[in-house]
């Protein structure tokens, strides 16, 4: 897959290219059918298929009563998007300049002009330019003036629930990992670098590595099973996110305590996955309280690990 990080890295028009615009966060289910969709129609009409997207989310542009906690970082959005087999990913710098650029300048400068748009593939309810205005009606126009077809996406669901990154987020935010799979399509993972801290778990029995992550989504704070990749290998392990209440730290962390596994990792880089959540953060009376959840909470890790299968993007794809 080919990136442009800007409109000016195109320097000609591509092979007819068909396009999807969209911020696309999580990666989800319903975004990677309408990537499936876009790889089929550019095949069908000898073209190429073109993934265009925005960095930052424009909700951290445009004034608004909403805030957004991105499920990806760009990097993973990225490969996320390639792993999809997408030919072209577009990453437009958004700023208050590019927010105020009209629907049907977007369309003619940029999709017509700059990348030469043969066709559009949009969600149901996915609107661009100033103020949402090019929605299907407007763009339906602008395709029979620059000789474009367009195509409205119905909604795509599980039968009940239509996939969406807001809902992704919530079921995150709150803690259910586990239930979130089936939308997101994958499990939920983390990627950080490994870096010093208390030390405490070592002393209580429990050697953790902390976690420096630029994620922004995290879930609920308490404890979690997870499996652990550290370059190729797969490890099982516990994790807690949260602030240690029981000691007083006032500091929230990311620590993972993995089973059968004895090795400096400090600075390494590593990836936690998520298969579910055991129980929330809990103040304890004494050390010996702790330590003893602690050992429950690992038995209990061990048990749903053992049965667990990883689900990674590529796997679940199956071919698009």
């Amino acid at each position: 897959m080919i990136v442009y990080r800007s409109i000016e890295q195109i320097l000609a028009p591509l092979r007819n290219p068909v396009v999807t615009v969209g911020n696309f966060d999580g990666v989800h289910l319903g975004h990677r059918e309408i990537f499936r969709k876009l790889n089929r129609s550019a095949k069908e009409i000898g073209g190429v298929s073109v993934v265009i997207t925005f960095d930052p989310h424009p909700l951290r542009v445009i004034p608004s009563s909403r805030s957004v906690t991105l499920i990806n970082t760009v990097d993973e959005k990225i490969n996320l998007i390639e792993a999809s087999g997408v030919d072209y990913l577009l990453i437009i710098p958004f700023d208050a300049a590019f927010a105020a650029t009209s629907a049907a300048d977007f369309i003619e400068t940029i999709l017509v002009n700059r990348i030469g748009l043969k066709r559009l593939i949009i969600g149901y309810d996915y609107a661009f330019g100033r103020g949402r205005e090019g929605d299907i009606s407007l763009l339906r126009k602008l395709g029979s003036a620059f000789s474009f077809d367009v195509e409205e996406l119905p909604p795509i669901s599980d039968g009940s629930i239509n996939y969406s990154s807001s809902l992704i987020r919530k079921m995150i935010a709150e803690g259910a990992v586990a239930d979130v799979i089936p939308y997101l399509g994958r499990n939920f993972s983390i990627a950080g670098r490994v870096v010093h801290g208390s030390s405490r778990g070592k002393s209580l029995g429990f050697p953790t590595a902390n976690i420096a992550t630029d994620k922004e989504l995290l879930p609920a704070d308490g404890v979690y099973a997870v499996k652990i990749k550290i370059d190729e290998s797969l490890y099982d392990a516990a994790c807690n996110i949260g602030f240690n209440p029981t000691f007083n730290s006032g500091r929230k962390s990311i620590e993972v305590f993995i089973f059968d596994l004895d090795a400096d990792l400090y600075g390494k880089e590593i990836r936690v996955y998520f298969f579910d959540r055991l129980r929330a953060e809990k103040r304890f009376g004494s050390v010996h309280e702790l330590v003893t959840a602690i050992e429950a909470d690992v038995d209990r890790c061990r048990k749903i690990l053992a049965s667990s299968q990883l689900v990674v993007y590529r796997e679940y794809l199956g071919g698009v």
